[in-house]
Protein backbone atom coordinates (compact mmCIF):
# COMPACT_ATOMS: atom_id res chain seq x y z
CA UNK A 1 0.00 0.00 0.00
CA UNK A 2 1.46 3.32 -0.74
CA UNK A 3 2.61 5.69 1.83
CA UNK A 4 0.08 8.82 2.78
CA UNK A 5 1.17 11.82 1.34
CA UNK A 6 1.26 14.86 3.57
CA UNK A 7 0.31 18.32 2.76
CA UNK A 8 2.43 21.09 3.07
CA UNK A 9 0.30 24.21 4.75
CA UNK A 10 1.84 27.59 4.45
CA UNK A 11 1.26 30.92 2.89
CA UNK A 12 3.31 32.99 -0.69
CA UNK A 13 2.94 36.45 -1.49
CA UNK A 14 1.71 37.61 -5.03
CA UNK A 15 0.35 40.93 -6.38
CA UNK A 16 0.41 42.06 -2.85
CA UNK A 17 -2.08 39.12 -1.48
CA UNK A 18 -1.25 36.54 1.06
CA UNK A 19 -2.59 33.47 -0.11
CA UNK A 20 -2.92 29.69 1.34
CA UNK A 21 -1.45 27.26 -0.31
CA UNK A 22 -1.45 22.99 0.36
CA UNK A 23 1.01 21.13 -1.71
CA UNK A 24 1.62 17.77 -1.61
CA UNK A 25 3.10 15.15 -4.23
CA UNK A 26 5.58 15.18 -6.68
CA UNK A 27 5.52 15.20 -10.35
CA UNK A 28 4.33 17.25 -12.91
CA UNK A 29 2.19 20.52 -11.09
CA UNK A 30 -1.61 20.14 -10.92
CA UNK A 31 -3.21 23.46 -9.97
CA UNK A 32 -6.38 22.30 -8.14
CA UNK A 33 -8.84 25.98 -8.14
CA UNK A 34 -11.60 25.67 -5.60
CA UNK A 35 -15.29 26.65 -6.46
CA UNK A 36 -18.06 28.73 -4.25
CA UNK A 37 -17.84 26.41 -1.59
CA UNK A 38 -14.26 26.92 -0.60
CA UNK A 39 -10.87 25.22 -0.16
CA UNK A 40 -8.64 24.79 2.44
CA UNK A 41 -8.87 20.96 2.68
CA UNK A 42 -6.49 18.63 1.52
CA UNK A 43 -9.35 15.99 0.08
CA UNK A 44 -8.57 11.90 -0.69
CA UNK A 45 -9.07 13.04 -4.44
CA UNK A 46 -5.68 14.81 -3.95
CA UNK A 47 -3.99 12.28 -1.77
CA UNK A 48 -4.33 10.04 -4.33
CA UNK A 49 -3.56 11.94 -7.05
CA UNK A 50 -0.48 12.89 -5.22
CA UNK A 51 1.10 9.43 -5.68
CA UNK A 52 1.89 11.33 -9.44
CA UNK A 53 1.18 14.71 -9.23
CA UNK A 54 2.89 17.95 -7.59
CA UNK A 55 -0.95 18.70 -6.23
CA UNK A 56 -1.37 22.19 -5.50
CA UNK A 57 -4.92 23.40 -3.84
CA UNK A 58 -4.97 27.46 -2.92
CA UNK A 59 -7.55 29.28 -1.47
CA UNK A 60 -8.37 31.78 -3.89
CA UNK A 61 -8.39 35.65 -2.44
CA UNK A 62 -11.55 36.78 -0.45
CA UNK A 63 -11.74 32.85 0.76
CA UNK A 64 -10.64 31.26 3.69
CA UNK A 65 -7.47 32.16 5.35
CA UNK A 66 -6.52 34.16 2.18
CA UNK A 67 -6.24 37.81 2.21
CA UNK A 68 -8.92 39.75 0.63
CA UNK A 69 -6.95 41.87 -1.60
CA UNK A 70 -8.63 45.84 -2.93
CA UNK A 71 -8.07 44.88 -6.22
CA UNK A 72 -10.31 41.99 -6.14
CA UNK A 73 -13.18 42.92 -8.38
CA UNK A 74 -14.05 40.10 -10.44
CA UNK A 75 -13.28 36.34 -11.65
CA UNK A 76 -10.47 38.14 -14.64
CA UNK A 77 -8.44 40.02 -11.57
CA UNK A 78 -8.49 36.07 -10.27
CA UNK A 79 -7.50 34.72 -13.50
CA UNK A 80 -4.35 37.11 -14.25
CA UNK A 81 -3.85 36.63 -10.23
CA UNK A 82 -3.05 32.81 -10.66
CA UNK A 83 -0.77 33.24 -14.15
CA UNK A 84 0.92 35.37 -11.76
CA UNK A 85 0.90 32.57 -8.87
CA UNK A 86 2.12 30.03 -11.65
CA UNK A 87 4.79 32.67 -13.15
CA UNK A 88 6.27 33.01 -9.01
CA UNK A 89 6.01 29.71 -8.35
CA UNK A 90 8.14 28.71 -11.63
CA UNK A 91 5.80 25.99 -12.88
CA UNK A 92 6.14 24.29 -15.99
CA UNK A 93 2.92 22.10 -17.73
CA UNK A 94 0.93 22.60 -15.31
CA UNK A 95 -2.54 20.53 -15.33
CA UNK A 96 -5.24 23.20 -15.08
CA UNK A 97 -8.16 21.39 -12.89
CA UNK A 98 -10.88 24.11 -11.77
CA UNK A 99 -14.30 22.97 -10.16
CA UNK A 100 -18.01 24.92 -10.71
CA UNK A 101 -16.50 28.79 -10.26
CA UNK A 102 -12.96 27.08 -10.02
CA UNK A 103 -13.69 26.08 -13.55
CA UNK A 104 -14.71 29.35 -14.84
CA UNK A 105 -11.51 30.22 -13.04
CA UNK A 106 -9.78 27.81 -15.40
CA UNK A 107 -11.22 28.66 -18.30
CA UNK A 108 -10.91 32.50 -18.18
CA UNK A 109 -6.97 31.67 -17.28
CA UNK A 110 -6.05 29.36 -20.13
CA UNK A 111 -8.03 32.06 -22.96
CA UNK A 112 -5.44 34.10 -21.80
CA UNK A 113 -2.39 32.75 -21.80
CA UNK A 114 -1.73 28.71 -21.58
CA UNK A 115 2.55 29.22 -22.15
CA UNK A 116 2.83 27.35 -18.65
CA UNK A 117 -0.26 25.21 -19.01
CA UNK A 118 -0.06 21.82 -20.54
CA UNK A 119 -3.98 20.87 -20.11
CA UNK A 120 -7.43 22.18 -18.30
CA UNK A 121 -10.11 20.13 -16.95
CA UNK A 122 -13.23 21.88 -16.54
CA UNK A 123 -15.55 20.18 -13.38
CA UNK A 124 -18.93 20.83 -12.88
CA UNK A 125 -17.98 24.84 -14.59
CA UNK A 126 -19.91 27.73 -14.42
CA UNK A 127 -18.84 30.77 -16.78
CA UNK A 128 -20.84 30.68 -19.76
CA UNK A 129 -24.60 30.41 -21.05
CA UNK A 130 -26.64 27.41 -22.02
CA UNK A 131 -29.41 27.21 -24.29
CA UNK A 132 -28.98 31.19 -23.67
CA UNK A 133 -29.35 31.39 -20.20
CA UNK A 134 -26.98 31.19 -17.03
CA UNK A 135 -27.68 28.88 -13.90
CA UNK A 136 -30.32 28.91 -11.88
CA UNK A 137 -30.16 31.90 -8.79
CA UNK A 138 -28.62 29.72 -6.21
CA UNK A 139 -28.42 33.01 -4.10
CA UNK A 140 -32.22 32.44 -3.60
CA UNK A 141 -32.41 28.97 -2.69
CA UNK A 142 -33.36 27.71 0.41
CA UNK A 143 -30.54 25.24 2.64
CA UNK A 144 -32.55 22.00 1.52
CA UNK A 145 -33.25 22.58 -2.09
CA UNK A 146 -29.87 23.68 -2.46
CA UNK A 147 -28.53 20.39 -0.87
CA UNK A 148 -31.15 18.43 -3.46
CA UNK A 149 -29.72 19.70 -6.25
CA UNK A 150 -26.01 19.67 -5.42
CA UNK A 151 -25.80 16.07 -3.97
CA UNK A 152 -26.52 12.79 -5.42
CA UNK A 153 -28.78 10.68 -2.92
CA UNK A 154 -29.33 10.83 0.97
CA UNK A 155 -26.36 9.57 2.69
CA UNK A 156 -24.14 12.68 0.43
CA UNK A 157 -26.55 15.25 1.29
CA UNK A 158 -26.23 14.16 5.13
CA UNK A 159 -22.29 14.31 5.00
CA UNK A 160 -22.52 17.80 3.51
CA UNK A 161 -25.45 18.78 6.76
CA UNK A 162 -22.93 17.72 8.72
CA UNK A 163 -20.00 19.43 7.24
CA UNK A 164 -21.62 22.83 6.76
CA UNK A 165 -22.72 22.55 10.28
CA UNK A 166 -18.48 21.70 11.51
CA UNK A 167 -17.69 24.84 9.55
CA UNK A 168 -15.88 28.13 10.96
CA UNK A 169 -19.01 30.25 10.31
CA UNK A 170 -16.66 33.40 10.13
CA UNK A 171 -14.93 31.64 7.46
CA UNK A 172 -18.12 30.32 5.55
CA UNK A 173 -19.61 33.99 5.85
CA UNK A 174 -16.47 35.68 4.28
CA UNK A 175 -16.72 32.95 1.22
CA UNK A 176 -20.14 33.85 0.86
CA UNK A 177 -19.76 37.64 0.44
CA UNK A 178 -16.99 37.02 -2.09
CA UNK A 179 -19.11 34.48 -4.19
CA UNK A 180 -21.60 37.10 -4.41
CA UNK A 181 -18.69 39.66 -5.28
CA UNK A 182 -17.92 37.60 -8.17
CA UNK A 183 -21.11 36.20 -9.08
CA UNK A 184 -23.91 38.15 -8.53
CA UNK A 185 -24.02 40.13 -11.65
CA UNK A 186 -24.38 38.49 -14.37
CA UNK A 187 -24.62 35.35 -12.88
CA UNK A 188 -21.95 33.39 -12.97
CA UNK A 189 -20.81 33.58 -16.24
CA UNK A 190 -18.71 35.97 -18.45
CA UNK A 191 -21.29 36.95 -21.55
CA UNK A 192 -17.55 37.24 -23.65
CA UNK A 193 -15.83 33.87 -22.37
CA UNK A 194 -17.63 31.45 -25.05
CA UNK A 195 -16.33 33.88 -27.85
CA UNK A 196 -12.84 32.93 -26.86
CA UNK A 197 -12.81 29.30 -25.31
CA UNK A 198 -11.13 28.25 -28.93
CA UNK A 199 -7.69 29.99 -27.67
CA UNK A 200 -7.56 27.20 -25.60
CA UNK A 201 -4.85 25.15 -27.33
CA UNK A 202 -4.08 22.57 -24.93
CA UNK A 203 -5.88 18.93 -24.40
CA UNK A 204 -9.43 19.89 -22.30
CA UNK A 205 -11.73 17.86 -20.34
CA UNK A 206 -15.20 18.05 -19.00
CA UNK A 207 -16.19 16.35 -16.06
CA UNK A 208 -19.60 16.52 -14.59
CA UNK A 209 -21.96 14.81 -12.10
CA UNK A 210 -24.96 12.69 -13.37
CA UNK A 211 -27.18 14.54 -10.65
CA UNK A 212 -25.98 17.89 -10.68
CA UNK A 213 -28.78 20.71 -10.42
CA UNK A 214 -26.80 23.33 -9.44
CA UNK A 215 -25.14 23.47 -12.78
CA UNK A 216 -26.75 20.45 -14.82
CA UNK A 217 -25.27 18.59 -17.98
CA UNK A 218 -26.06 21.24 -20.40
CA UNK A 219 -23.77 23.49 -19.33
CA UNK A 220 -21.09 21.19 -19.90
CA UNK A 221 -22.37 20.02 -23.56
CA UNK A 222 -22.35 24.39 -24.11
CA UNK A 223 -18.79 24.03 -22.80
CA UNK A 224 -17.84 21.10 -25.39
CA UNK A 225 -19.42 23.19 -28.46
CA UNK A 226 -16.92 25.68 -27.59
CA UNK A 227 -13.66 23.88 -26.93
CA UNK A 228 -12.24 22.47 -29.65
CA UNK A 229 -11.97 18.39 -29.09
CA UNK A 230 -12.96 18.47 -25.81
CA UNK A 231 -14.21 15.56 -24.28
CA UNK A 232 -17.06 15.29 -21.91
CA UNK A 233 -17.04 12.56 -18.81
CA UNK A 234 -20.20 11.78 -16.89
CA UNK A 235 -19.52 10.27 -13.54
CA UNK A 236 -22.63 8.02 -12.19
CA UNK A 237 -24.13 8.68 -9.48
CA UNK A 238 -22.82 11.87 -8.36
CA UNK A 239 -23.66 15.39 -8.32
CA UNK A 240 -22.12 19.23 -8.32
CA UNK A 241 -19.40 17.52 -6.33
CA UNK A 242 -18.04 14.56 -8.15
CA UNK A 243 -14.52 14.70 -6.57
CA UNK A 244 -16.09 14.33 -2.95
CA UNK A 245 -18.57 11.91 -3.96
CA UNK A 246 -16.96 9.91 -5.86
CA UNK A 247 -13.52 10.76 -5.25
CA UNK A 248 -11.71 7.25 -6.05
CA UNK A 249 -13.10 7.25 -9.71
CA UNK A 250 -12.63 11.06 -10.15
CA UNK A 251 -9.42 10.78 -9.47
CA UNK A 252 -8.85 7.59 -11.90
CA UNK A 253 -10.97 9.23 -14.79
CA UNK A 254 -8.44 12.43 -14.15
CA UNK A 255 -5.17 10.61 -14.27
CA UNK A 256 -5.76 8.77 -17.24
CA UNK A 257 -7.20 11.93 -19.08
CA UNK A 258 -3.39 13.39 -18.24
CA UNK A 259 -1.57 10.90 -18.29
CA UNK A 260 -2.58 10.07 -21.79
CA UNK A 261 -2.75 14.11 -22.87
CA UNK A 262 -6.40 13.93 -23.52
CA UNK A 263 -6.87 10.33 -24.06
CA UNK A 264 -10.39 9.07 -22.98
CA UNK A 265 -11.47 8.32 -19.47
CA UNK A 266 -12.87 4.92 -20.06
CA UNK A 267 -14.47 3.90 -16.91
CA UNK A 268 -17.24 6.53 -17.56
CA UNK A 269 -19.99 7.69 -19.58
CA UNK A 270 -20.03 9.91 -22.27
CA UNK A 271 -22.70 12.37 -22.85
CA UNK A 272 -23.59 11.23 -26.93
Amino acid sequence: MDAVTRSRSGFIEVDGCRLHLLRGGAGAPLLFLHGASGGGAWLPFMEDLARDFDVLAPEHPGFGLSDDPPWLDGVADLAYFYLDVIAQLGLEGVHLVGTSLGGWLAAEMAVRNTARIRSVTLVCAVGILADGAPIEDVFRLAPEEHLRRFCHGEANRAARRRQLAEADPVLQGRNRATVARLGWRPRFHNPDLHKWLHRIDRPAQLIWGESDLIVPIRFGEAYRRHLPGAELVVLPETGHAPYVEAPALFADTLRRFLLTQGGPAAAADYIP
